[in-house]
């Protein structure tokens, strides 16, 4: 779906947004607020015009509106929204507009909640060609997935801000979250996907060939590499199984311990046993030739044919949580660091789920995406429960002053 510009609709509080754009005509629906639905619906060929604002009475346009739609170049990160306010107070606020974040944001939006999504357009796949293993979705871009999940979102009302949050307090009941340029937004709760870094080994040419033909999930890549010369660079203890799980795409495999792997007897029978050869030695350079990884070369000097380079980076999730006392720990599988929490992503600070790679290093996109789904549910779950107590509460009050009035005989 192509990024579009969108229009205000006034009196009512609702968003006119253009959902596609064929070559004579253009559908706008109106997508948030208090509109009801299906009450802004506008079809209209030939000549078309924007940037109008549109009196909407009894949730019907005027006879004869004309908008014309105007696409626009998609910029990560960022969905074509009204200008939000700094200030401005939600329901919950998504730190990150990856799989996670959007796939948390949508069913939230769908539960009626006030939700805003703050994104700084820096996914963690981004230098991928395609999500791989998502059903339907196979192949398809990165950031043509973010965008689709943009325009989800919004068509519920939910919100997404360009932005990147660099602290969380805790305020009078609230979450308050502040952006590197100084907006500051509030929420009852707080969703944090903001995914991982991967930490690369310091190999010349290693870090430029990331996504593409460095890799390091089989389930993610391999298909893209089978049966093809896969060099297995070595980081820590997992590269040896890391070399017989890539071992069932390609029969074409070598594992170079890189000075960083001591490989036990029992391992080296397993290499053998799967025709998986073992290159001693300190690893010095990629080597690459027109744009297309040829080679590792060793310190001595020899280099070693292979297409396509795998490996285990350590991965480390996010600190913006520090300011609320919750930093990554060390992952039970040693190979980096994770935000602790329950299957729902319940983290230990009251109010705050985590979903997505920041909690679990080896999730894929599309369990990303369930993980954002589950935690949305959860939050709306504990909000519904808060909703509920404090309307007790009031009720309860309401009851006991009557009382007193009857009492007093007022």
């Amino acid at each position: 779906m192509t990024a579009v510009r969108t229009v205000a609709v006034r009196p009512v509080v609702a968003m006119v947004r253009m959902v596609r754009s064929p070559e004579n005509m253009s559908k706008a629906v109106c997508c948030y607020g208090k509109c009801g639905e299906g009450a802004v619906t506008v079809i209209a060929g030939g000549e078309q015009r924007i940037g109008v604002h549109v009196r909407v009475r009894n949730g019907v346009p005027p006879a004869g509106l004309r908008i014309r739609q105007v696409p626009l170049p998609h910029r990560p990160g960022r969905v074509n929204m009204p200008d939000m306010n700094t200030n401005q107070s939600v329901e919950v606020i998504v730190i990150g507009g990856g799989a996670a974040g959007l796939s948390g944001a949508l069913t939230l939006a769908r539960a009626r909640r006030s939700v805003m999504v703050i994104d700084s357009g820096e996914p963690r796949n981004a230098p991928a060609s395609g999500v791989h293993g998502f059903l339907s979705r196979d192949g398809m871009p990165p950031r043509d997935l973010v965008a689709r999940g943009q325009e989800e979102v919004a068509r519920y009302g939910g919100s997404v801000v360009p932005g990147r949050v660099v602290s969380a307090e805790h305020v009078d009941g609230l979450f308050e979250v502040t952006t590197e340029t100084g907006e500051r937004y509030s929420a009852r709760r707080l969703l944090v996907a903001t995914g991982l870094t991967d930490e690369l080994p310091e190999v010349p040419g290693l870090a430029e060939r990331w996504g593409r033909d460095v890799l390091h999930c089989p389930y993610c890549h391999g298909w893209e590499i089978r049966d093809q010369p896969l060099g297995v660079l070595g980081t820590g203890p997992m590269s040896v199984h890391q070399a017989l799980l890539f071992r069932q795409w390609t029969s074409r495999i070598t594992l170079f311990t890189a000075d960083r792997v001591e490989v036990t007897d029992d391992q080296r029978e397993q290499l053998t046993a799967r025709g998986v050869d073992v290159v001693e030695g300190a690893v010095a350079a990629i080597e690459v030739d027109k744009d297309r990884l040829t080679g590792i070369r060793l310190a001595s000097g020899r280099v070693v044919e292979v297409t396509a380079v795998a490996l285990s980076p350590r991965m480390r999730a996010g600190k913006v949580l520090s300011s609320l006392g919750l930093d990554p720990v060390e992952h039970p599988m040693g190979v980096g660091e994770h935000i602790e929490a329950d299957a729902t992503g319940r983290t230990a600070v009251p109010g705050v789920w985590v979903a997505g790679n920041a909690t679990d290093l080896a999730a894929q996109v599309v369990g990303a995406a369930a993980a954002g789904t589950v935690s949305a549910a959860a939050i709306n779950a504990d909000l519904v429960a808060q909703d509920t107590g404090i309307a007790v509460a009031a009720l309860r009050r309401a009851q006991e002053g009557r009382e007193r009035a009857e009492s007093q005989g007022l």
